[in-house]
Protein backbone atom coordinates (compact mmCIF):
# COMPACT_ATOMS: atom_id res chain seq x y z
CA UNK A 1 0.00 0.00 0.00
CA UNK A 2 1.42 3.46 -0.85
CA UNK A 3 0.81 6.12 1.83
CA UNK A 4 1.37 9.92 0.61
CA UNK A 5 1.12 13.16 2.21
CA UNK A 6 -0.78 15.43 -0.95
CA UNK A 7 0.13 19.16 0.75
CA UNK A 8 -2.40 21.85 -0.75
CA UNK A 9 -0.79 24.84 0.14
CA UNK A 10 -0.50 26.10 4.09
CA UNK A 11 -3.63 26.74 5.28
CA UNK A 12 -4.91 30.02 4.20
CA UNK A 13 -7.25 29.58 1.23
CA UNK A 14 -6.75 25.90 0.49
CA UNK A 15 -8.36 25.47 3.81
CA UNK A 16 -11.30 25.40 1.74
CA UNK A 17 -10.48 23.09 -0.73
CA UNK A 18 -9.43 20.61 2.46
CA UNK A 19 -12.93 21.06 3.77
CA UNK A 20 -14.62 20.64 0.43
CA UNK A 21 -12.44 17.53 0.32
CA UNK A 22 -13.40 16.36 3.66
CA UNK A 23 -17.26 16.92 2.63
CA UNK A 24 -17.10 15.20 -0.95
CA UNK A 25 -15.71 12.07 0.41
CA UNK A 26 -17.10 11.62 3.94
CA UNK A 27 -17.73 8.23 2.81
CA UNK A 28 -13.60 7.34 2.88
CA UNK A 29 -12.59 9.60 5.89
CA UNK A 30 -10.73 7.62 8.05
CA UNK A 31 -8.92 10.59 10.17
CA UNK A 32 -9.35 14.12 10.81
CA UNK A 33 -5.68 15.37 12.50
CA UNK A 34 -4.89 18.42 13.56
CA UNK A 35 -0.23 18.27 13.91
CA UNK A 36 0.69 20.96 16.13
CA UNK A 37 4.36 22.21 16.47
CA UNK A 38 6.61 25.43 17.27
CA UNK A 39 8.07 26.77 13.53
CA UNK A 40 10.19 29.46 15.05
CA UNK A 41 9.16 31.50 17.80
CA UNK A 42 4.90 30.89 16.60
CA UNK A 43 2.83 27.86 17.03
CA UNK A 44 1.27 27.01 14.32
CA UNK A 45 -0.53 23.97 13.51
CA UNK A 46 -1.02 21.34 10.29
CA UNK A 47 -4.58 20.58 9.22
CA UNK A 48 -4.88 17.27 7.59
CA UNK A 49 -7.31 14.78 6.36
CA UNK A 50 -6.58 10.97 5.82
CA UNK A 51 -8.59 8.90 3.62
CA UNK A 52 -9.04 5.11 2.96
CA UNK A 53 -7.15 3.81 0.63
CA UNK A 54 -8.01 3.39 -2.96
CA UNK A 55 -9.58 -0.13 -4.20
CA UNK A 56 -7.97 -0.74 -6.69
CA UNK A 57 -5.04 0.67 -6.10
CA UNK A 58 -4.34 0.56 -2.49
CA UNK A 59 -3.26 4.18 -2.30
CA UNK A 60 -4.28 5.94 0.66
CA UNK A 61 -4.30 10.21 0.45
CA UNK A 62 -3.29 12.06 3.49
CA UNK A 63 -4.35 15.59 2.07
CA UNK A 64 -2.54 18.30 4.18
CA UNK A 65 -2.23 22.27 4.68
CA UNK A 66 0.95 22.63 6.40
CA UNK A 67 1.69 24.73 9.65
CA UNK A 68 -0.22 28.21 7.85
CA UNK A 69 -2.69 27.91 10.68
CA UNK A 70 -1.84 29.25 14.12
CA UNK A 71 -2.43 26.70 17.14
CA UNK A 72 -5.78 27.28 18.77
CA UNK A 73 -4.86 26.31 21.99
CA UNK A 74 -2.91 29.33 21.80
CA UNK A 75 -4.63 31.36 19.18
CA UNK A 76 -7.90 30.81 18.79
CA UNK A 77 -8.82 31.15 14.80
CA UNK A 78 -11.69 30.86 12.61
CA UNK A 79 -9.77 28.52 10.09
CA UNK A 80 -9.17 25.94 13.08
CA UNK A 81 -12.74 26.54 14.02
CA UNK A 82 -14.67 25.41 10.48
CA UNK A 83 -12.43 22.17 10.63
CA UNK A 84 -13.79 21.27 13.96
CA UNK A 85 -16.81 22.35 12.49
CA UNK A 86 -16.52 19.99 9.71
CA UNK A 87 -14.82 16.96 11.89
CA UNK A 88 -18.41 17.40 13.99
CA UNK A 89 -20.89 17.51 11.10
CA UNK A 90 -19.01 14.49 9.62
CA UNK A 91 -19.20 12.64 13.48
CA UNK A 92 -15.29 12.31 13.26
CA UNK A 93 -13.15 13.83 16.16
CA UNK A 94 -10.02 16.01 15.17
CA UNK A 95 -6.78 13.90 16.42
CA UNK A 96 -4.31 16.15 17.78
CA UNK A 97 -0.66 15.41 18.12
CA UNK A 98 2.02 17.46 18.66
CA UNK A 99 5.09 17.13 16.06
CA UNK A 100 8.08 18.59 15.13
CA UNK A 101 8.26 21.51 12.42
CA UNK A 102 8.91 20.72 8.82
CA UNK A 103 11.97 23.32 9.42
CA UNK A 104 13.89 20.45 11.18
CA UNK A 105 13.88 18.06 7.85
CA UNK A 106 15.91 18.98 4.87
CA UNK A 107 13.10 18.01 2.75
CA UNK A 108 9.52 18.50 2.85
CA UNK A 109 9.72 14.93 1.83
CA UNK A 110 10.95 13.91 4.69
CA UNK A 111 9.19 15.73 7.05
CA UNK A 112 6.52 13.56 5.68
CA UNK A 113 7.94 10.39 5.96
CA UNK A 114 8.54 11.46 9.55
CA UNK A 115 4.65 12.09 10.20
CA UNK A 116 3.62 8.56 8.16
CA UNK A 117 6.12 7.16 10.54
CA UNK A 118 4.10 8.44 13.49
CA UNK A 119 0.95 7.62 12.38
CA UNK A 120 1.58 4.42 12.09
CA UNK A 121 3.65 4.12 15.45
CA UNK A 122 0.29 4.80 16.88
CA UNK A 123 -2.32 3.11 14.73
CA UNK A 124 -3.37 5.91 12.85
CA UNK A 125 -2.43 4.17 9.48
CA UNK A 126 -2.26 0.31 8.45
CA UNK A 127 1.59 -1.04 8.57
CA UNK A 128 3.23 -1.26 5.06
CA UNK A 129 2.15 -4.84 3.84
Amino acid sequence: MIQRFIELGEGYSDIYELLELARANKHRIVHMMAFHSTVGDRQATSLAVILQPTDPGKFQALYICREGIPNPNFTPNKRYDLFQQIAEELDKQVIELSVKPSTMFHEKELYYQHLIGILRLNHYLKPLQ
